[in-house]
Protein backbone atom coordinates (compact mmCIF):
# COMPACT_ATOMS: atom_id res chain seq x y z
CA UNK A 1 0.00 0.00 0.00
CA UNK A 2 1.09 3.32 -0.98
CA UNK A 3 1.69 6.22 1.37
CA UNK A 4 -1.12 8.46 1.36
CA UNK A 5 1.36 11.50 1.52
CA UNK A 6 3.91 13.35 -1.10
CA UNK A 7 7.38 14.04 -0.40
CA UNK A 8 8.90 17.90 -0.94
CA UNK A 9 11.13 18.44 -3.33
CA UNK A 10 14.05 20.96 -2.71
CA UNK A 11 14.69 20.73 0.42
CA UNK A 12 18.23 21.21 2.37
CA UNK A 13 17.64 17.86 4.24
CA UNK A 14 16.32 14.69 3.49
CA UNK A 15 14.73 15.21 7.56
CA UNK A 16 15.24 17.05 10.23
CA UNK A 17 14.65 16.38 13.66
CA UNK A 18 13.47 18.49 16.72
CA UNK A 19 13.53 16.74 20.26
CA UNK A 20 15.27 15.03 22.75
CA UNK A 21 18.76 13.77 22.77
CA UNK A 22 20.56 12.04 26.09
CA UNK A 23 23.45 10.52 27.40
CA UNK A 24 22.93 7.10 28.56
CA UNK A 25 24.80 5.24 31.51
CA UNK A 26 24.48 1.43 30.72
CA UNK A 27 24.58 -1.27 32.87
CA UNK A 28 24.27 -4.97 32.08
CA UNK A 29 23.91 -7.55 34.78
CA UNK A 30 23.31 -11.21 34.21
CA UNK A 31 19.45 -10.34 35.53
CA UNK A 32 17.29 -8.27 37.07
CA UNK A 33 18.44 -7.56 40.88
CA UNK A 34 16.10 -8.07 43.46
CA UNK A 35 15.40 -5.46 46.28
CA UNK A 36 18.23 -4.70 49.01
CA UNK A 37 20.73 -7.51 47.34
CA UNK A 38 24.21 -6.43 45.45
CA UNK A 39 25.53 -8.19 42.19
CA UNK A 40 28.22 -7.42 39.88
CA UNK A 41 27.96 -6.24 36.60
CA UNK A 42 28.80 -7.69 33.62
CA UNK A 43 29.60 -4.71 31.47
CA UNK A 44 29.13 -0.72 31.54
CA UNK A 45 29.39 1.94 29.03
CA UNK A 46 28.24 5.57 28.66
CA UNK A 47 26.47 6.07 25.17
CA UNK A 48 24.44 8.56 23.31
CA UNK A 49 20.75 8.09 23.06
CA UNK A 50 17.55 10.35 22.40
CA UNK A 51 14.75 9.68 20.86
CA UNK A 52 15.06 12.24 17.86
CA UNK A 53 18.57 12.76 18.11
CA UNK A 54 19.39 9.21 17.85
CA UNK A 55 16.62 8.65 14.62
CA UNK A 56 18.65 12.04 12.66
CA UNK A 57 21.76 9.76 13.34
CA UNK A 58 20.26 6.54 12.35
CA UNK A 59 19.40 8.10 8.85
CA UNK A 60 22.74 9.50 8.47
CA UNK A 61 24.34 6.32 8.45
CA UNK A 62 21.67 5.46 5.96
CA UNK A 63 23.35 8.16 4.00
CA UNK A 64 20.54 10.67 3.68
CA UNK A 65 21.24 14.24 4.76
CA UNK A 66 19.91 14.83 8.32
CA UNK A 67 19.90 17.98 10.54
CA UNK A 68 18.77 17.98 14.33
CA UNK A 69 17.65 20.71 16.48
CA UNK A 70 17.52 20.41 20.54
CA UNK A 71 19.38 21.93 23.47
CA UNK A 72 22.23 20.31 25.22
CA UNK A 73 23.45 20.75 29.09
CA UNK A 74 27.11 22.30 29.03
CA UNK A 75 28.31 19.54 31.61
CA UNK A 76 30.09 16.88 30.24
CA UNK A 77 27.67 14.71 29.63
CA UNK A 78 26.54 17.06 26.81
CA UNK A 79 29.58 18.27 25.71
CA UNK A 80 29.37 14.58 24.84
CA UNK A 81 26.63 14.24 23.38
CA UNK A 82 26.85 17.16 21.35
CA UNK A 83 30.44 16.12 19.61
CA UNK A 84 28.74 12.47 18.93
CA UNK A 85 26.25 14.65 16.51
CA UNK A 86 29.18 16.49 15.32
CA UNK A 87 31.03 13.28 14.67
CA UNK A 88 27.58 11.38 13.18
CA UNK A 89 27.89 14.54 10.35
CA UNK A 90 24.43 15.67 11.39
CA UNK A 91 23.88 19.25 11.11
CA UNK A 92 23.54 20.98 14.24
CA UNK A 93 23.74 24.62 13.02
CA UNK A 94 20.16 24.44 15.31
CA UNK A 95 21.04 23.11 18.31
CA UNK A 96 22.15 24.67 21.02
CA UNK A 97 24.26 24.31 24.42
CA UNK A 98 22.48 25.80 27.86
CA UNK A 99 25.11 27.24 30.42
CA UNK A 100 24.80 26.06 33.30
CA UNK A 101 21.89 22.95 32.62
CA UNK A 102 22.88 19.34 33.22
CA UNK A 103 22.20 17.26 29.59
CA UNK A 104 19.40 14.69 29.97
CA UNK A 105 20.98 11.56 31.44
CA UNK A 106 19.36 8.61 31.62
CA UNK A 107 20.63 5.58 33.94
CA UNK A 108 19.74 1.76 32.31
CA UNK A 109 19.58 -1.53 34.14
CA UNK A 110 19.93 -4.51 31.25
CA UNK A 111 19.36 -8.07 31.86
CA UNK A 112 21.85 -9.90 29.85
CA UNK A 113 19.23 -12.86 29.05
CA UNK A 114 16.80 -11.01 27.13
CA UNK A 115 18.17 -7.31 26.74
CA UNK A 116 15.44 -6.08 28.48
CA UNK A 117 16.12 -2.70 30.16
CA UNK A 118 14.64 -0.50 32.61
CA UNK A 119 15.12 2.94 32.19
CA UNK A 120 15.56 5.46 35.08
CA UNK A 121 15.98 9.21 33.23
CA UNK A 122 16.38 12.92 34.21
CA UNK A 123 15.42 16.00 32.12
CA UNK A 124 16.91 18.98 33.37
CA UNK A 125 13.98 22.18 33.40
CA UNK A 126 16.40 24.20 31.71
CA UNK A 127 16.45 22.37 28.44
CA UNK A 128 12.65 22.84 27.95
CA UNK A 129 11.61 24.97 25.36
CA UNK A 130 8.80 27.26 25.40
CA UNK A 131 6.55 28.11 22.25
CA UNK A 132 8.34 31.59 21.56
CA UNK A 133 12.31 29.88 22.01
CA UNK A 134 11.11 27.18 19.37
CA UNK A 135 12.82 27.58 15.85
CA UNK A 136 9.83 27.92 13.79
CA UNK A 137 12.04 28.39 10.44
CA UNK A 138 13.36 24.76 11.37
CA UNK A 139 11.51 22.08 10.01
CA UNK A 140 10.56 23.48 6.70
CA UNK A 141 14.01 22.54 6.01
CA UNK A 142 13.71 19.31 5.92
CA UNK A 143 11.88 17.09 3.62
CA UNK A 144 10.10 15.04 6.76
CA UNK A 145 10.64 16.92 9.97
CA UNK A 146 10.52 14.15 13.06
CA UNK A 147 9.69 14.92 16.50
CA UNK A 148 9.11 13.21 19.97
CA UNK A 149 6.39 15.18 21.61
CA UNK A 150 8.47 16.36 24.53
CA UNK A 151 7.42 20.63 24.90
CA UNK A 152 4.29 20.13 22.69
CA UNK A 153 3.45 23.54 22.43
CA UNK A 154 6.94 24.14 20.98
CA UNK A 155 6.61 20.90 18.48
CA UNK A 156 3.58 22.74 17.46
CA UNK A 157 4.88 25.85 16.63
CA UNK A 158 7.90 24.22 14.67
CA UNK A 159 5.40 21.30 12.97
CA UNK A 160 3.17 24.16 12.02
CA UNK A 161 5.33 25.92 9.98
CA UNK A 162 6.83 23.03 8.25
CA UNK A 163 3.18 21.74 7.22
CA UNK A 164 2.98 25.27 5.61
CA UNK A 165 6.27 24.46 3.54
CA UNK A 166 4.94 21.28 2.39
CA UNK A 167 7.55 19.41 4.70
CA UNK A 168 5.98 16.03 6.21
CA UNK A 169 5.49 15.58 9.82
CA UNK A 170 6.56 12.20 12.05
CA UNK A 171 6.22 11.57 15.70
CA UNK A 172 7.44 9.12 17.87
CA UNK A 173 5.23 9.66 21.38
CA UNK A 174 5.37 7.79 24.24
CA UNK A 175 3.53 9.44 26.55
CA UNK A 176 1.00 12.21 27.14
CA UNK A 177 2.46 15.70 27.90
CA UNK A 178 0.56 19.14 28.67
CA UNK A 179 -0.36 20.56 25.62
CA UNK A 180 -0.42 17.52 23.24
CA UNK A 181 -4.01 17.58 21.85
CA UNK A 182 -2.85 20.88 19.85
CA UNK A 183 0.10 19.18 18.02
CA UNK A 184 -1.48 15.85 17.70
CA UNK A 185 -3.45 17.37 14.26
CA UNK A 186 -0.18 18.90 13.19
CA UNK A 187 1.34 15.51 12.99
CA UNK A 188 1.30 13.40 9.57
CA UNK A 189 2.73 9.92 10.33
CA UNK A 190 2.15 9.16 13.96
CA UNK A 191 3.69 5.79 14.88
CA UNK A 192 4.04 5.92 19.12
CA UNK A 193 4.76 3.05 21.27
CA UNK A 194 1.94 0.39 22.35
CA UNK A 195 1.07 2.28 25.35
CA UNK A 196 0.53 5.72 23.63
CA UNK A 197 -2.58 4.79 21.97
CA UNK A 198 -4.69 3.92 24.65
CA UNK A 199 -2.91 6.46 26.62
CA UNK A 200 -4.49 9.20 24.68
CA UNK A 201 -7.81 8.14 23.34
CA UNK A 202 -8.57 6.31 27.44
CA UNK A 203 -9.85 3.62 25.15
CA UNK A 204 -7.45 -0.13 26.38
CA UNK A 205 -8.12 -2.31 23.03
CA UNK A 206 -5.06 -1.03 20.84
CA UNK A 207 -6.74 -1.63 17.79
CA UNK A 208 -9.80 0.55 18.79
CA UNK A 209 -7.59 2.94 20.51
CA UNK A 210 -5.95 3.07 17.00
CA UNK A 211 -8.84 3.94 14.63
CA UNK A 212 -9.77 6.70 16.95
CA UNK A 213 -6.48 8.31 16.85
CA UNK A 214 -6.94 8.81 13.15
CA UNK A 215 -10.77 9.81 13.53
CA UNK A 216 -10.20 11.98 16.46
CA UNK A 217 -6.98 14.26 15.37
CA UNK A 218 -6.71 13.32 11.62
CA UNK A 219 -3.36 11.96 11.01
CA UNK A 220 -2.64 10.55 7.71
CA UNK A 221 -1.02 7.35 9.18
CA UNK A 222 -1.06 6.00 12.49
CA UNK A 223 0.57 3.25 14.47
CA UNK A 224 2.54 1.68 17.17
CA UNK A 225 5.53 -0.24 18.01
CA UNK A 226 5.20 -3.75 19.84
CA UNK A 227 8.60 -4.66 20.98
CA UNK A 228 9.51 -7.94 19.64
CA UNK A 229 6.09 -8.37 17.80
CA UNK A 230 7.13 -5.96 15.33
CA UNK A 231 4.81 -3.05 14.24
CA UNK A 232 2.03 -2.13 12.87
CA UNK A 233 0.01 0.94 11.78
CA UNK A 234 -4.04 1.93 10.13
CA UNK A 235 -4.45 3.28 7.24
CA UNK A 236 -7.86 3.21 4.90
CA UNK A 237 -9.44 0.71 7.42
CA UNK A 238 -7.04 -1.77 7.25
CA UNK A 239 -4.20 -2.58 9.86
CA UNK A 240 -0.62 -3.76 8.21
CA UNK A 241 1.33 -5.79 10.77
CA UNK A 242 5.02 -6.12 10.39
CA UNK A 243 6.58 -8.56 12.34
CA UNK A 244 10.10 -8.29 14.50
CA UNK A 245 13.46 -9.71 13.37
CA UNK A 246 15.67 -11.66 15.15
CA UNK A 247 18.78 -9.30 16.21
CA UNK A 248 21.96 -10.97 14.71
CA UNK A 249 24.06 -12.94 17.18
CA UNK A 250 21.09 -12.49 19.78
CA UNK A 251 19.55 -9.56 21.79
CA UNK A 252 22.23 -7.83 24.07
CA UNK A 253 20.32 -4.18 24.22
CA UNK A 254 17.06 -3.23 23.49
CA UNK A 255 17.47 0.34 24.60
CA UNK A 256 16.64 3.30 21.28
CA UNK A 257 15.04 0.20 19.29
CA UNK A 258 11.72 2.01 18.73
CA UNK A 259 14.21 4.98 17.64
CA UNK A 260 15.81 2.94 15.31
CA UNK A 261 12.58 2.16 13.88
CA UNK A 262 11.40 4.88 13.27
CA UNK A 263 13.95 6.07 11.29
CA UNK A 264 13.95 2.38 9.20
CA UNK A 265 10.33 3.25 8.41
CA UNK A 266 11.05 7.16 7.43
CA UNK A 267 14.23 5.80 5.25
CA UNK A 268 11.54 3.32 3.06
CA UNK A 269 9.43 6.57 2.71
CA UNK A 270 12.35 8.84 1.75
CA UNK A 271 13.43 6.65 -0.23
CA UNK A 272 9.96 5.45 -2.48
CA UNK A 273 9.17 2.11 -0.66
CA UNK A 274 5.48 1.11 0.11
CA UNK A 275 4.34 1.54 3.52
CA UNK A 276 4.67 -2.32 4.06
CA UNK A 277 8.25 -2.34 3.15
CA UNK A 278 9.34 0.57 4.95
CA UNK A 279 7.44 -1.44 8.33
CA UNK A 280 9.76 -3.98 7.35
CA UNK A 281 13.07 -1.67 6.95
CA UNK A 282 12.07 -0.38 10.25
CA UNK A 283 12.04 -3.88 12.30
CA UNK A 284 15.13 -4.74 10.39
CA UNK A 285 17.44 -1.15 11.89
CA UNK A 286 16.03 -2.03 14.91
CA UNK A 287 17.04 -5.92 15.18
CA UNK A 288 20.56 -4.53 13.95
CA UNK A 289 20.11 -1.80 16.61
CA UNK A 290 19.68 -4.47 19.36
CA UNK A 291 22.61 -6.59 18.25
CA UNK A 292 25.29 -4.61 20.28
CA UNK A 293 25.43 -2.55 23.60
CA UNK A 294 23.63 1.16 22.96
CA UNK A 295 21.21 3.34 21.28
CA UNK A 296 23.43 3.84 18.41
CA UNK A 297 26.51 1.90 18.63
CA UNK A 298 25.26 -0.75 15.93
CA UNK A 299 23.23 1.45 13.87
CA UNK A 300 23.65 -0.11 10.12
CA UNK A 301 24.89 1.86 7.12
CA UNK A 302 23.23 1.60 3.92
CA UNK A 303 25.62 -1.53 2.69
CA UNK A 304 25.20 -3.38 6.16
CA UNK A 305 20.92 -2.71 6.02
CA UNK A 306 21.31 -4.42 2.52
CA UNK A 307 23.23 -7.14 3.62
CA UNK A 308 20.95 -7.78 6.70
CA UNK A 309 17.63 -7.51 3.92
CA UNK A 310 19.26 -10.50 1.87
CA UNK A 311 20.26 -12.45 4.53
CA UNK A 312 16.67 -12.72 5.94
CA UNK A 313 15.00 -12.89 2.59
CA UNK A 314 13.48 -9.40 2.13
CA UNK A 315 15.43 -8.47 -1.05
CA UNK A 316 16.40 -10.76 -3.53
CA UNK A 317 20.78 -11.25 -4.17
CA UNK A 318 21.79 -9.24 -6.49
Amino acid sequence: MHFPLTLPADKPFDAVGFGLNAVDHLIVVPEYPAFDTKMRLLDHKQSAGGQTATAMVALRRLGLKTAYAGRFGSDPEGVFGFQTMKDEDVNVEFAEIVEGAKNQVAFITIDARSGERTIVWDRDDKLAYAPEDAPAEFGALGKILHLDGHDPPACARVAQAARVSGTIVSADIDNVYAGLPELLPLIDIMIGSKEFPCRVTGIQNEREALIELKSRYGCALVGMTIGAAGAVVYHEGRFIESRAFEAPGGCRDTTGAGDAFHAGFLYGFLTGEDIETSLKFGNAVAAMKCSALGARTALPTKSALDEFLIRVNLVPKP
